[in-house]
């Protein structure tokens, strides 16, 4: 329980530090006359995947890869069977023709390279399968390719998005973004000591923990960000929010984490993968059923039963 009760602070703590990083971070940048779509582009994307990037920091540090693996596949599905599943619950969420054709398309591409890359047994007839410092290059490469997507976007003024900036005068500005840094480290270490010590105490695999209490966790800005923007109508942000995070979570983060310290892995991580692949499809094909490009209601319910039924078979 007491490990618990940490795991709770060290969530806390993390999504604490990441709202102050971002808050003060975006007046930074709007003092220096930073438009606001390339705020949201930068600081507030790093902003929301800052949960997940510390805390695969600090598990790749502690060598806990199973958790660092975990977590990033954890989210991702959490993401779209949980996030986008209650969203559309809400209200169906329309999708832009850009979410459909690229960047929906570019979710499945992570789901998929995280499964080739991760498979040295079945490709390479190795002894193991571990995701290598070069497989991390890599996946930073694609990286690069989403944000060159992204910043051709913003000069053909193809998306825009009106970001409330917080007007802090400067030495508070500097003070909340050094607290926030400090939150998010100290989050991020107490995140990953008590995830590592709840499962040894449970004889549950750190893998189990990462796809379930850490992802969850560390997904909850995701969470906050999509359900405010579809209860005021904006079902564009709902949905690119989830998709642009999960390509987030691959290419950069999973990347960088590669590069720390390399990822081996488990034989029953392949299953989480392949299912990340099938969510990935099903959410492309949904778009196109019934009227419109669109996820309907009864498809975010669908999305939730496939998740409980994911976490019974995960806990059971």
């Amino acid at each position: 329980m007491l490990n618990v009760f940490f795991i709770l602070i060290g969530f806390a703590l993390l999504i604490s530090g990441a709202d102050f990083l971002v808050n003060s971070a975006s007046a930074i940048a709007k003092r220096l006359n930073i438009p606001n779509i390339v705020i949201g582009l930068t600081i507030v994307a790093f902003g929301t995947s800052a949960p997940e990037l510390v805390v695969n920091i600090f598990a790749a540090i502690n060598n806990n890869t199973d958790i660092a693996l975990g977590n990033i596949l954890g989210s991702n599905i959490f993401n779209i069977l949980g996030i986008l599943g209650i969203s559309a619950v809400i209200t169906p969420l329309v999708v832009k023709t850009n979410t459909t054709w690229i960047e929906i398309p570019l979710c499945l591409l992570a789901a998929v390279v995280i499964f080739v890359l991760g498979n040295d047994v079945v490709i390479d007839k190795s002894d193991i399968s571990i995701i290598s410092r070069v497989d991390g290059i890599i996946l930073l490469l694609f990286f690069l390719v989403f944000i060159s997507y992204n910043i051709k976007l913003t000069l053909n003024n193809e998306i825009a998005e009106d970001i409330e900036v917080k007007d802090y005068s400067l030495p508070i500005t500097f003070l909340l973004l050094a607290l926030g840094f400090s939150l998010l480290i100290f989050g991020g270490k107490i995140v990953v000591d008590s995830a590592s010590g709840f499962a040894r105490n449970l004889g549950i695999s750190e893998r189990v923990i990462a796809l379930t209490i850490v992802s969850i966790g560390t997904s909850l800005p995701e969470l906050a960000t999509s359900i405010v923007a579809v209860r005021k109508k904006n079902v564009d942000i709902a949905i690119g929010n989830v998709v642009g995070s999960n390509i987030f979570n691959v290419f950069f983060i999973l990347g960088l984490t590669a590069v720390v310290n390399p990822l081996p892995v488990l034989r029953d991580t392949f299953y989480d993968a392949l299912l990340n692949i099938f969510i990935s499809i099903l959410l492309f094909a949904f778009i196109f059923t019934g009227k419109g490009r669109k996820l309907e209601r009864w498809e975010g319910l669908i999305f939730i039963v496939i998740y409980t039924g994911y976490l019974f078979f995960l806990l059971l």
